[in-house]
């Protein structure tokens, strides 16, 4: 990194979207993870803010869990994930100093993300204080709004419903609900079958006036892929998961007016 600003700040960053859940265990940074990589092999440059102090495991869905990260004269300079520094990632797990939580405002402000289409950001779940302290360091940028993950046993619970209400009182634009975990995919046959509800995100989508950006099933493959930090989508293109993580990382791009 050098000092003509090669790499920049939030100033170069085209999009910024927040991924947010009513609580914990659907799948969030899951999604974060594969949205990322979607968009990366739509021949877009990404990066990922993790600041989910309740369980950053992005780094090690992206096999970068052992990488610290440098001061160059922009800033703090994200990690990397491929050669083409196509995606960029700074989370809590790669800092490796003290007092985790007051560095969520510096990782707003002082990383150096450079040039890029757009910043998902995954943020911890519910509206807590520090979901709440989280927001309002990005609210001093410019964020075009939020995706909320969700599963059809979560939206019973009511929990979405309150991020919806949350994102309203807060005046941050909710671009659309995924709905995680919906059926599930055979690991011998590729089958999709719904043996859980199904259909519940896009019903609530439809009564609370938000977007239905799309359904991911349970897929084995997805989850050894994470496990393991391999990059699902480039693993299994064929498969009825990358198409629907696909279509919905191409409509999240029309919601942010990108063709």
């Amino acid at each position: 990194c050098d000092s003509n600003g090669v790499y920049g700040s939030l100033a170069q960053v085209r999009h910024v979207v927040l991924v947010l859940s009513g609580k914990g265990g659907v799948g969030k940074s899951t999604i974060t993870t594969e949205l990322a990589l979607a968009l990366r092999h739509a021949g877009k440059k990404v990066g990922i803010l993790d600041v989910d102090l309740c369980g950053p495991s992005i780094p090690r869905m992206l096999s970068v869990g052992h990488t610290d990260v440098h001061q160059c004269d922009s800033g703090w300079v994200p990690v990397y994930t491929d050669a083409q520094k196509s995606l960029a990632l700074m989370s809590i797990v790669v800092w490796r100093g003290p007092k985790k939580t007051a560095l969520i405002g510096q990782f707003v402000s002082d990383v150096a993300w450079g040039e890029l289409d757009v910043l998902l950001v995954d943020t911890p779940p519910g509206t807590s204080d520090e979901h709440l302290a989280v927001l309002e360091n990005l609210k001093k940028h410019r964020v075009d709004g939020a995706v909320l993950v969700t599963t059809p046993q979560a939206v019973s619970t009511g929990d979405v419903r309150r991020e919806i209400t949350f994102c309203k009182k807060t005046g941050v634009r909710i671009l659309g609900i995924i709905e995680n975990m919906s059926g599930f995919v055979c690991p011998h046959c590729s089958e999709c079958s719904n043996i859980f509800s199904k259909g519940g995100g896009e019903e609530l989508a439809k009564l609370t006036g938000s977007v239905f950006l799309g359904s991911v099933p349970l897929d084995p493959q997805l989850s050894s892929s994470i496990e393991e930090g391999k990059d699902f989508i480039q693993s299994f293109p064929d498969s009825a998961t990358f198409s629907a993580i696909s279509s919905i990382s191409q409509t999240l791009l029309n919601s942010l007016q990108m063709t």
